[in-house]
C-alpha cells in the first residue's frame, strides 16, 4: 500500500488538484469530506453524530473520521494506491493513519502542502457554490455556471454548503491553523513532507508542480 497525503487549509484547492493527479499517478482519491458528506446525507449514524460538527465548521472527532479511514484502507488490499485529501487533520489522526498502513506493509510516500495565501482562502469559499443534486462545483466569480444560479450540467439550483458561509469560514481557518498545522512539523521530521505553491497559476500547472515534488 502507497499512500501520498495532500494538506492546505479549507479552500487550498486539495480536492481540485485530486482530481488531476488520480489519472497522473493512477492513484485512488479519497476525500474524507466527500465521505462524511455522503454519510449525513445517508443519515447513517456515523453522518448524523459528524453533521453538527461539520455544520459548526469544527474537526469531526478523530474517532468517528478515523474509523471510516480506516476501514476504506483495509478494503484496499496491500498494493493499493490512495491519494489522501482531507485526512489527517490532527498528529492523533496522522498517528493512527501511520498505525493502519504499517501494519498492512504500506509506506506514506510523500506528504504534500498546498501553501496559499489566507486572503484567497477566504475568498474561494465565500464565492463557491455546489449542485446538490450532481456536485458539480462552482464560484460566483472564478468559475460562475453559465446562468446564474443554476448548474450548467443538470440545471438544478446551486446552493452554498453550510460551512462555507463567511462566519464559518472564519472559524474553519482558525481550527486549522491551531489543530491541523502542527501536521507540517509532525512529517517534516519524518522527512516525507514537499512544500508547494498552491494558488500561482491554473490548476495544471499547481498539478504539474505536486508531481515534480513528489520523491
Amino acid at each position: 500500500m502507497e499512500i501520498i497525503i495532500l494538506l492546505g487549509a479549507p479552500g487550498a484547492g486539495k480536492g481540485t488538484a485530486a482530481v488531476r493527479l488520480v489519472t497522473r499517478l493512477g492513484v485512488k482519491h479519497v476525500s474524507s469530506g466527500d465521505l462524511l458528506r455522503q454519510a449525513v446525507k445517508q443519515g447513517t449514524a456515523a453522518g448524523k453524530e459528524a453533521e453538527g460538527f461539520m455544520k459548526r465548521g469544527e474537526l469531526v472527532p478523530d474517532a468517528l473520521i478515523g474509523r471510516i479511514i480506516a476501514d476504506l484502507l483495509a478494503a484496499g488490499g496491500r498494493d493499493a494506491k490512495y491519494l489522501l485529501d482531507g485526512f489527517p487533520r490532527t498528529v492523533a489522526q496522522a498517528e493512527m493513519l501511520e498505525r493502519v498502513v504499517t501494519e498492512q506493509g504500506g509506506r506514506i510516500r510523500a506528504t504534500v502542502m498546498m501553501d496559499v495565501d489566507e486572503a484567497i482562502l477566504i475568498d474561494r469559499l465565500a464565492g463557491r457554490r455546489v449542485c446538490p443534486t450532481c456536485a458539480a462545483g462552482y464560484h460566483v466569480r472564478n468559475l460562475p455556471p453559465k446562468v446564474t444560479g443554476v448548474c450548467d450540467a443538470c440545471g438544478t439550483a446551486l446552493v452554498q454548503r453550510p460551512d462555507d458561509n463567511p462566519e464559518t469560514v472564519q472559524n474553519r481557518l482558525a481550527v486549522f491553523n491551531k489543530q491541523t498545522a502542527p501536521l507540517i512539523a509532525w512529517y517534516q521530521a519524518r522527512q516525507t513532507l514537499v512544500r508547494v505553491e498552491g494558488a500561482a497559476g491554473s490548476v495544471d500547472d499547481v498539478t504539474e508542480r505536486i508531481v515534480r515534488a513528489l520523491p
